[in-house]
């Protein structure tokens, strides 16, 4: 059984495989917390989502 953090950051250029990888993260339990953070780097739009999962998830994991 894999012990999963309760918290991460997923940050990554923002495109479809940014969202995919949040998508996984919501399909496993996780929960978006606060609101998404974005930045232009010169080139790319890169953004941050900061994701939980709460402790009633994780006991069923």
């Amino acid at each position: 059984m894999e012990n999963k953090l309760r918290y991460r950051l997923i940050t990554g250029k923002d495109d479809s495989n940014f969202c995919r990888r949040i998508t996984e993260l919501l399909n496993e339990g996780y929960k978006l917390y606060g609101s998404p953070s974005c930045t232009f780097n010169g080139t790319d739009v890169i953004v941050a989502q900061a994701v939980i999962l709460e402790e009633n998830n994780e006991e069923q994991a």
